[in-house]
């Protein structure tokens, strides 16, 4: 708790910390990033002296993004398009794509969540391997490119962005939760693999943030003090990269953690379950169909 409140506080008493260019190295490669948490991310990223390397699904959108960030900024930018979705498939481009960029800094950010809480029975068939390959599969591949370069320079940053929904089994977002679980396991034993080649390795578990990814709620589409939008997560986020190894990456979010982590874990999936009966309830409601 008091790791946390340092990492939060500090940048705000003491702005000149080491840049995270001479720290890591002065390219940061951000996946997911045409959206949400990733875009704001690889902008904040920007902002303080990176160059960025966006991958993402839409050419469209990154090369949007990238001229956002060149001209805002003052930086390079490199796209990648890359569907993860699609698999082990997409990894030989992404690798000859970033075979001469010294890399620093690694945002595994990349993710997919259901379309709405329901029942495994009811999740499509290629809903299921897209969460596989989205969530789990594109972390651990991503991860693998970057590190023999990070242990040759002895140094560098993986940052994997998982969620809340790792601290209890989900029921109606069965999968997504139990991918999210999968994160943290790989990223603590991720960090004590490499701890010998002075690479930062943080484990980001955000709770809610209003993107895209929660639409299938009104509550989750409205910016509160617990509910930040992308661009205030960032900043935030970016803020404890080097200073804490596991963070919610928000300050509100780390006090509703505190509180989270009381009940045992039988209790918060009870929460849990009345929290995406609710949000099936309010996509149903929006679609104006009888919620079962």
């Amino acid at each position: 708790m008091a790791k946390g409140c340092a990492a939060h506080l500090l940048p705000l008493v003491m702005p000149d910390r080491t840049p995270l260019s001479v720290k890591y190295g002065k390219w940061a490669v951000v996946t997911g990033s045409t959206d949400g948490i990733g875009k704001e991310y690889a902008k904040e990223l920007a902002k303080r002296g990176l160059n960025i390397v966006l991958i993402s699904r839409s050419i469209d959108k990154l090369n949007k993004i990238a001229s956002e960030i060149e001209q805002e900024f003052n930086v390079e930018v490199k796209v990648i398009q890359a569907d993860f979705s699609k698999g082990q498939i997409v990894f030989d481009h992404i690798t000859k794509e970033l075979e001469n960029i010294e890399i620093g800094i690694l945002i595994n950010n990349v993710g997919m969540q259901y379309l709405y809480p329901m029942y495994i029975t009811e999740v499509p068939e290629s809903t299921v391997w897209d969460l596989v390959n989205v969530n789990v599969g594109a972390t651990t591949h991503m991860t693998k490119v970057v590190l023999p370069g990070m242990q040759k320079r002895k140094r560098g940053a993986i940052v994997n962005v998982s969620s809340s929904a790792e601290l209890q089994p989900m029921p109606l977002l069965a999968v997504y939760a139990a991918t999210k679980s999968y994160i943290k396991s790989f990223t603590e034993a991720l960090r004590i693999e490499y701890e010998e080649d002075n690479i930062t390795v943080q484990h980001l578990f955000p709770l809610f943030v209003n993107t895209k990814m929660n639409a299938f709620s009104y509550k989750l589409q409205e910016t509160t003090l617990f509910v930040p939008d992308a661009k205030m997560y960032a900043t935030n986020a970016v803020n404890t990269l080097g200073m804490v190894d596991h963070s919610t990456g928000y300050w509100a979010h780390g006090i509703q953690h505190f509180f989270m982590r009381l009940p045992p874990i039988w209790i918060r999936t009870l929460i849990g379950e009345f929290m995406t009966h609710s949000f099936r309830s309010d996509y149903f409601s929006k679609k104006g169909f009888k919620v079962e």
